[in-house]
């Protein structure tokens, strides 16, 4: 099939991407039969390549190379299938639909190992192009696993189908596209069981069958791997879409947090010398970043708020305009002395409350107050810098 590695690329590609978000989850149940089924699936693939089946057999015996191809890449099918079972968040119907799944998965490959084994040694390193294909051993391999191929494909592609209509409308185009391979699998995987029934009365005809069955499975496969494009394209997108608008919050914050962590150096949550180094080249440290900025940020506030109390006695600063209060802030900075007694009462205030109760309604009241802070005149902050 012309579309084989891309395939298996792109399933490789999925499995590494996967793999480290389940490093990072590793109790999501949904993730993991993913992860299981992308390696499977990338497994089976490889073993797929004539080179590689045409291996394993010579290191082992003529057919365990077809066999082993077998277990793996429809291993992997049932673990896509549990996958979208998995996340319909039903247990008792997951349950059920796993004993099944299981059950049947049991049968099919035993079925298969057990027909291998009947199979003459001298022929089991068959093809469908064989011309023993009346063999009862080898017919029965090629018509069990292509029926189970398309109850795996069809199973798969009714949950694929199923998911669309719930999607964003950014992933639904990529769910489309890899429900319509999939269906496309499960007419050519049913395409060839009918072509292995007629074989088997006449087995030297009909090859022009499997030509144009082989093109519609590469088409069937171009269409899984445009779905499965897209999909981790719209993730990727969204991906650097929010770093990107952490990264630009978190340089909105640095003013007023610069300001606060100078007076307070005790708010700076630890983090080693190299994580220091490499943060700001890491795309998935940017959020911790900038969620640490803001609650160092908030902290500081609290810790300056009877200050900001002393030289703005009679004004809600809960409420005041990001200028106003950005004023107050470069005044009691001022005000705090170097060293601060330690047995006063400094009694906090509350600062630049959020209109929401969401982080990101905080973030961007103090980010309002930091641009502020940084767009204050000359002396004011020439005034405060002194003063730190």
């Amino acid at each position: 099939m012309i579309l084989h590695v891309p395939v298996t690329v792109m399933l490789v590609i999925g499995l590494v991407w996967k793999a480290v978000d389940l490093a990072r989850a590793p109790h999501d149940r949904v993730l993991r039969l993913l992860v299981a089924a992308l390696f499977l699936l990338a497994g089976g693939d490889l073993l797929g390549f004539p080179e590689v089946d045409g291996t394993v057999s010579a290191f082992t015996a003529a057919g365990v190379g077809k066999v082993a191809f077998n277990w793996i890449y429809m291993c992997g099918l049932g673990a896509l299938v549990l996958f979208f079972a998995a996340a319909t968040g039903a247990p008792a119907a997951y349950r059920r639909r796993i004993r099944l799944q299981i059950g049947l998965l049991v049968a099919v490959l035993a079925a298969l190992t057990l027909t291998m084994i009947a199979t003459p040694p001298e022929l089991r390193g068959h093809t469908l192009s064989t011309p023993h294909m009346a063999q009862p051993a080898i017919t029965s391999f090629y018509l069990i696993g292509n029926v189970y191929f398309v109850y795996g494909y069809l199973t798969a592609g009714l949950w694929a189908l199923r998911y669309t209509r719930m999607a964003s409308r950014h992933l639904a185009p990529s769910l489309r596209a890899m429900t319509g391979g999939l269906f496309g699998l499960a007419a050519t995987s049913a395409a060839r069981a009918v072509w292995v029934a007629v074989r088997v009365c006449s087995p030297e005809s009909y090859h022009h069958y499997d030509t144009v069955n082989r093109a519609l499975t590469d088409v069937a496969l171009g269409a899984v791997l445009v779905g499965i494009s897209l999909s981790g394209g719209v993730q990727l997108l969204t991906h650097l879409r929010s770093v990107a608008r952490h990264r630009r919050m978190y340089h909105q914050l640095t003013p007023l947090w610069t300001a606060l962590v100078t007076v307070y150096p005790e708010l700076v949550l630890n983090q080693g010398p190299s994580a220091a180094r490499w943060d700001g080249l890491r795309l998935r440290h940017m959020h911790a970043r900038f969620y640490r900025c803001l609650i160092e940020c908030r902290d500081g506030l609290v810790r300056l708020s009877p200050y900001l109390a002393s030289v703005a006695p009679d004004t809600d600063l809960a409420r005041c305009r990001p200028d106003q209060l950005a004023r107050h802030i470069a005044a009691a900075l001022a005000l705090k002395p170097a060293v601060e007694d330690p047995g006063a009462a400094l009694p906090a205030v509350r600062v630049a409350s959020p209109s929401g109760a969401d982080m990101h309604s905080d973030a961007h009241e103090l980010i309002a107050v930091s641009v502020a802070f940084a767009a204050l005149p000359g002396d004011c902050r020439a005034q405060t810098a002194g003063r730190l």
